[in-house]
C-alpha cells in the first residue's frame, strides 16, 4: 500500500464512509440545503463527528435530467467550502466530486486529496491533472450524460460491459501515469441503468473485486430504492441501510451516503457479527 492517509484508512476492517456534501440547488436528495458556505461546513463537521471518513464535496448535480453548470459556477460553490472546512478541521480527507479538470486542479490546490469523477477522467485534461498531482481518484461508469442517461438504457450484459469499461479505464489511466494503487472504481448505480440493471450489478458486486482496486458504492437514497419500496427520497433511509450492509458483505471498501450516523451504526453492528472469531 502507498503511504497516504486514505491508504491507511483502507486498511481498517470496516468499510469507509464517504459523507455526501452537495453545495448545489438541485441535487436529487439535499439540493439547496448547503448552498450557504457556513451551513455546508457545519454539516461536514457534523458528518465527521458522526463517523464519516471522507467528505465528498460537489458543486454540480448529476441527478437524472440535470443540466451542466460552468466551471466558474462550480468553483464558486466548492472552493470556499473546502478552504473553510480545512481551516476548521485541517486533517479532513476531502474528495472533490467533479468531472471538470479546472475544478479538479483548483480543488486539489485548495486541499482536496481525492477526485470522484462520474465520467471516469474522460474529459480532456482530466487524467493529466490527477497524474500530475498524485491524488486518489474514483472512476465511475456512466452511460450517456445526466440529462439523457435514464432514457431507456440498454445492455446486452450489464455486468460484463460495466466491468470491461472500468478495466479499460484503469488501464488507460495507468498508461497516463496514474498509480494503480491510487485508483478506486464505482459501477455507477443509477447512471444510465434501469432498475433491473442496478439490481443485477449489485447482486454480482463481488465480481468487480477481481479488478484489484478498492470498490466504492453509491446507492444512498437513490431511485432504485424508491422503485422497490415505492417511497419518495426522504423516506428511503431503511432501504439505503439495507444496501449499505449488503455492499459491505459483498466487499465494498467505501460506501457513499447521506445518512452518516445511521450507516455507521448499522455497519458497526453488522461487521462485528460478520468478523466475529476471524481475528
Amino acid at each position: 500500500m502507498l503511504d497516504t492517509p486514505l491508504h491507511k484508512l483502507l486498511e481498517k476492517p470496516l468499510p469507509l464512509i464517504m459523507g455526501v456534501l452537495n453545495t448545489t440547488p438541485n441535487s436529487f436528495s439535499d439540493g439547496g440545503l448547503y448552498i450557504d458556505r457556513k451551513q455546508a461546513v457545519e454539516h461536514a463537521l457534523l458528518m465527521l463527528d458522526q463517523g464519516a471518513d471522507i467528505i465528498d464535496i460537489g458543486g454540480e448535480s448529476t441527478r437524472p435530467g440535470a443540466a451542466s453548470v460552468t466551471a466558474d459556477e462550480e468553483l464558486e460553490r466548492v472552493i470556499p467550502v473546502i478552504e473553510s472546512l480545512l481551516k476548521a478541521k485541517p486533517d479532513t480527507f476531502i474528495s472533490i466530486d467533479t468531472n471538470k479538470p479546472t475544478v479538479m486542479a483548483r480543488a486539489i490546490s485548495a486541499g482536496a486529496r481525492m477526485v470522484n469523477d462520474v465520467k471516469a477522467l474522460t474529459e480532456p485534461g482530466a487524467m493529466e491533472v490527477v497524474a500530475n498531482t498524485a491524488v486518489m481518484v474514483c472512476l465511475m461508469h456512466m452511460r450517456g450524460n445526466p440529462d439523457t442517461m435514464q432514457k431507456n438504457p440498454q445492455y446486452d450484459s450489464v455486468v460484463d460491459e460495466v466491468k470491461q469499461y472500468l478495466s479499460t479505464r484503469i488501464h488507460e489511466c495507468t498508461q497516463a501515469g496514474i498509480h494503480r494503487q491510487n485508483i478506486i472504481i464505482d459501477p455507477g448505480f443509477g447512471f444510465g441503468k434501469a432498475l433491473d440493471h442496478n439490481l443485477l450489478l449489485f447482486n454480482k458486486l463481488e465480481t468487480f473485486k477481481t479488478l484489484d482496486t478498492p470498490l466504492l458504492m453509491g446507492v444512498s437514497r437513490k431511485s432504485m430504492i424508491g422503485e422497490i419500496l415505492d417511497l419518495p427520497v426522504e423516506q428511503r433511509l431503511t432501504g439505503s441501510l439495507a444496501c449499505a450492509v449488503i455492499a459491505a458483505i459483498k466487499g465494498a471498501d467505501i460506501i457513499r451516503v447521506h445518512d452518516v450516523i445511521e450507516t455507521r451504526q448499522v455497519l458497526d453492528v453488522s461487521m462485528a457479527i460478520i468478523n466475529a472469531g476471524s481475528a
